[in-house]
């Protein structure tokens, strides 16, 4: 198994147990929960990142999501998710998503975000205040 996430990268992760709301008829996680939880990830890893100011002056928007799914969930497996940012650039940012149980991997997601400044409701260029959150 690859190193998720990537040595020398800001990451956030955190663990929990899948739920029986999680499954769908095949007594699996559902391909729409995987989706939730990567934008989950995502939106708890910049909240911990930003200062309450940040959060008021800026917000995300997703602009494209992209998931391998490489193998299966199920009830009660504890799930490892972890998350990192990639390239940033213009208005643009490539988060990187990763779930797994154990050493078996789940999914590998990677998604385009959009940095919308609040006051404009506008895509606005990320700046240094903010890539130094992301990627020192």
């Amino acid at each position: 198994m690859n190193q998720y996430p990537p040595e020398g990268t800001i990451s956030f992760e955190y663990r929990f147990k899948v739920q029986e709301h999680d499954l769908d008829a095949l007594n699996h996680v559902n391909n729409v929960v995987y989706l939730k939880w990567v934008n989950d990830i995502s939106e708890k890893h910049w909240n911990r990142l930003a200062s309450p100011e940040l959060r008021a002056k800026y917000f995300w928007v997703v602009l494209r999501h992209e998931i391998d799914y490489l193998n299966q969930a199920r009830l009660g497996d504890e799930i490892r998710i972890v998350t990192w940012v990639g390239e940033s650039r213009g208005v643009r940012s490539v988060r990187h998503v990763h779930m797994s149980v154990g050493e078996k991997e789940l999914i590998r997601a990677s998604s385009t975000w959009c940095l919308i400044e609040a006051s404009t409701q506008r895509p606005t260029r990320i700046k240094e205040d903010i890539l130094s959150l992301l990627t020192n």
